[in-house]
């Protein structure tokens, strides 16, 4: 199961390791700000989302900036990557992270997103219906070599009440470590 452009945000309450914002717990209504919400499926230990992590805070802080709520999901298989445990996420989020960063260990909401990569991004507008999905930039690994920004140009459509030019494209990153 997976969500398409248009479709309503999956409900999720997950455990969130970045005490500093939002409590024990975060849903998906939560961070939901007057317009919008942004959820990036990423994890700790990926290379794509180490390289990225400035532009993924920078972006959550436009967002922020902006009225649209942002959260970091990690659904990796912590047993395959321990880097990728609980415990080692709430070390990076202690490190300055400014949204929350929930655990999803059932795997159970990357699956209701169709989540495929880390880091992949989902913008839903103040409907609460999704308007983009996919990458950040076309170049997580190396931000001196990107050209394209479909993630803020989606936000900026939204911020200017169009609809996004691209609203979808694939993530390039690792994949997501299902639980076998």
């Amino acid at each position: 199961m997976s969500i398409s452009l248009g479709d309503g945000v999956p409900e999720f309450n997950l455990l969130n390791a970045n005490k500093s914002l939002g409590g024990e717990y975060v849903n998906s209504s939560d961070y939901f700000g007057e317009n919008g919400l942004i959820v990036v499926f990423e994890c700790n230990h990926c290379p794509y989302v180490i390289a990225s992590i400035e532009r993924i805070n920078q972006i959550s802080q436009y967002a922020n900036s902006n009225s649209i709520g942002f959260v970091g999901i990690n659904s990796n298989d912590a047993s395959v990557y321990a880097s990728d445990s609980y415990e080692n996420m709430v070390k990076r989020a202690e490190k300055g992270m400014p949204y929350p960063y929930l655990f999803d260990e059932t795997q159970e909401i990357a699956h209701r997103f169709g989540a495929k990569r880390t880091p992949e991004f989902f913008l839903f507008n103040s409907n609460r219906k999704l308007i983009y999905s996919g990458r950040m930039d076309d170049s997580p690994k190396d931000p001196n070599k990107v050209s394209t920004n479909e993630l803020r140009d989606a936000i900026d459509s939204l911020l200017n009440g169009d609809k996004p030019e691209i609203g979808f494209t694939e993530s390039i990153g690792c994949s997501v470590k299902w639980k076998a």
